[in-house]
């Protein structure tokens, strides 16, 4: 472990933000999660291994298990993702099949590694299994499109261990409105979708706001029984994107117990190059490569990220990002969805092993280390037992 360790940080390079042993010592006695790690989209990529370090210059990856060791990530939420397509029995099949495939690489994932990782579904699945050194899997779902328009579905998923979903993703859908697409279809929550909060809420399961209009978490708030959560979101504040929240509606979710995580994305406009994407893309395909293909596909990164660095949302940025919520919402509403393999990360935290630096940070802010645990898991696992005290009432 303490060679993983210090790999990291000599990869990282020396700055100001560095943690001290203190501040390290610090982070590795709390129990640290993030939200929304979409790792599982590359279970099903051919030769790529969980158990093994990778390198995210080559295939963009920033979480396996060396590097959660090393960047002291005790688990997360790893999400079943499915992109959004036709509203049609042929679209809703097909993507009901996509996201069953991706619930099954995640539990092969975790039976192939059972001596390093277990699935949670309570908060106290996850302190016990942190005891155990092991990491924490817990599950949740991006877009329910795949449920098509039978909700017997959501049950399905919660047997298989899922505790948290959200309804929609970047375009509209059958459950409501995105806050990404150009036009309104229901100005909110469908029937449908306000059918799904109830289940949702019968069951046990966190609803997650993360990627709905405002008119859909104004009436998520409203409809929820229990606390919701945006479980990868950042403030409009400091980035004016409908992808982040006003103040007044992060007050909202905090007045009605819910949790804002913090995104590190949609924090500047995006730094868009034509050869950083045409080296992306290539990347997305890494596994298809022979090794004299991959071996250019390296050095021609390294060519382009010094002709033309990535010029985007740095740590200070993140930083200030963190801050702003804490500092509208309270220490008890807010938590870490970064968006890993899935967009996330920016210069300065561009992989897991740099989350200590937010430790740090925070406690050079004066924080106590209580309130900064609460950040890390505290605050979400409030809002999982409180889904889970009221099913148990109702039923």
């Amino acid at each position: 472990m303490l060679s993983l360790i210090a790999l990291a940080i000599a990869l990282a390079g020396p700055d100001s933000d560095t943690p001290s042993p203190a501040d390290r010592l610090a982070h590795d006695q709390m129990l640290v999660l993030d939200t929304h790690l979409d790792t599982p989209e590359l279970f099903e990529h051919p030769g790529w291994k969980f158990d093994e370090w990778h390198d995210r210059d080559f295939d963009k990856s920033q979480i396996d298990l060396p590097r959660m060791e090393a960047g002291g990530l005790d688990g997360g939420f790893f999400v079943i993702y499915t992109g959004q397509g036709p509203l049609t029995p042929e679209g809703y099949a097909k993507a009901r099949d996509a996201a069953l495939t991706r619930e099954m690489w995640i539990q092969r994932v975790v039976a192939a590694n059972s001596d390093k990782m277990e699935f949670a579904t309570t908060p106290e699945d996850a302190y016990r299994i942190a005891k155990a050194g092991k990491r924490i899997v817990f599950q949740s779902i991006e877009n329910s499109y795949p449920l098509g328009t039978d909700l017997t579905l959501l049950k399905w998923y919660y047997d298989q261990g899922v505790r948290m979903a959200g309804p929609i993703h970047f375009r509209n859908n059958q459950f409501g409105d995105s806050a990404t697409d150009k036009v309104k279809q229901w100005n909110g929550l469908s029937p449908l979708g306000k059918q799904w909060v109830a289940e949702m809420n019968r069951l046990g399961m966190v609803v997650d706001v993360s990627h709905s209009s405002d008119d859909v978490f104004d009436q998520a708030l409203a409809l929820s029984k229990t606390p919701i959560i945006a479980s990868h979101s950042g403030p409009r504040a400091i980035f004016n994107h409908p992808r982040n929240l006003d103040d007044e509606r992060m007050r909202w979710l905090a007045k009605a117990g819910g949790v804002l995580q913090v995104n590190s994305v949609y924090l500047v406009e995006g730094d868009h190059d034509d050869a950083r994407n045409k080296i992306s893309d290539r990347q997305d395909d890494w596994h298809a490569l022979s090794a004299a293909e991959q071996r250019k596909l390296i050095a021609d990164k390294a060519r382009a990220d010094a002709t033309n660095p990535y010029q985007g949302a740095d740590f200070e940025l993140f930083m200030k990002s963190l801050l702003h919520c804490i500092a509208v919402m309270g220490v008890d509403h807010v938590g870490i969805g970064a968006d890993w393999d899935g967009g996330g990360g920016v210069r300065g935290m561009e992989d897991i092993t740099a989350i200590p630096k937010i430790t740090a940070r925070l406690r050079k802010e004066g924080f106590s280390d209580a309130d900064i645990e609460k950040i890390w898991s505290g605050n979400v696992l409030r809002v999982l037992k409180a889904a889970q005290d009221y099913a148990a009432k109702v039923k």
